[in-house]
């Protein structure tokens, strides 16, 4: 019996460890040839000295399982280096089937007190990240698609967030990125639907050097699984990742612990009409703060809320 992933390429971005290197060996062990890629800076801030033991310690435990991988070191927001990333795949696999964009970092402050880098720095490795890797696969895919006059095979998986969906605040930067990122989630999938390809969007809680303030205060159990493990995010982007998902595109998904949920596009929660040619303030005044006084103070419009779930 075949793996759902045989015959296919993956690129899998931030792979050296937590979350990428759970979806690094999870492709892998359904079948994909994995180009882990990873900057190998030690800190979840992004400083310290680039490093590629991590990449290449994850694709050499692929390889020592059976697989096939490839280390690469490069940093995805730099657009010439996204591009040899993804020419690395096509190269040495023949093409490029499945992007999985999970690299990123955190500096987190409040937005009375963030500075001008610590804003720049976050939106450019989450979002301009993204966009350089997708960038580069998508007119892979087009290209391919015209040469063979028809669908090809493409498959994206971006990393968001609960903070997006909830806010997050101390963390707008962070925030400001997870949201941008399923917007181009969301215009990839219906700019390239035509070609064969998908590009959905997960918010994953894990127990990651990321998260590591967020869950400090939840003891991993002495026995089992860890709910907060990576290991139950990654059989969700395998999913993504496989033939079977080829009616999936443009969705939103919340994963962690067992549990999958799929996030509904925002939706229209009141309306109000004007009962001459345009609003004045007064009318506005008369139909706005009535709604949002029956509302609880300081409450968002978050979909978080709606799913029972918090930041993460």
């Amino acid at each position: 019996m075949s793996l759902p992933l045989e015959g296919l390429s993956a690129i899998v971005t931030g792979a050296g460890r937590g979350l990428g290197r759970a979806e690094a060996l999870e492709l892998a062990r359904l079948g994909a040839a994995v180009v882990v890629n990873d900057y190998g800076r030690p800190g979840r801030d992004g400083s310290g000295e680039a490093c590629a033991r991590p990449a290449e310690e994850v694709a050499a435990e692929i390889r020592a399982a059976g697989g096939k991988a490839l280390a690469h070191t490069g940093d995805v927001a730099d657009f010439p280096q996204a591009r040899a990333l993804v020419g690395l795949a096509i190269t040495e696999f023949g093409k490029l089937d499945i992007l999985v964009n999970n690299a990123g970092i955190l500096r987190d402050r409040m937005v009375f007190s963030m500075a001008e880098e610590e804003w720049d720095s976050v939106i450019r490795v989450h979002l301009k990240g993204h966009f350089n890797t997708t960038r580069f696969a998508a007119a892979h895919w087009r290209e391919r698609s015209k040469a063979v006059g028809g669908p090809v095979y493409g498959r994206i998986v971006n990393t968001s967030s609960e903070a997006f969906l909830a806010g997050s605040a101390g963390q707008p930067n962070y925030a400001a990125a997870k949201g941008g990122i399923v917007g181009l989630t969301t215009s990839t999938a219906l700019a390239l639907a035509k070609y064969g390809v998908t590009a959905n969007a997960i918010c994953p809680r894990a127990r990651t050097r990321m998260t590591e303030d967020v869950f400090a205060g939840l003891d991993q159990p002495e026995d089992g699984l860890d709910p907060l493990a990576p290991e139950h995010v990654a059989p969700l982007v395998g999913y993504l990742a496989a033939p079977s998902a080829a009616r999936v595109n443009g969705q939103l998904l919340v994963v962690h612990g067992g549990m999958v949920a799929v996030v509904e596009r925002p939706r229209v929660a009141a309306k109000f009409d004007s009962k001459q040619e345009a609003f004045t303030y007064d009318e506005l005044d008369a139909l706005l703060t009535p709604h949002y006084a029956e509302r609880p103070s300081g409450e968002t419009f978050g979909a978080a809320e709606v799913l029972g779930l918090k930041r993460g």
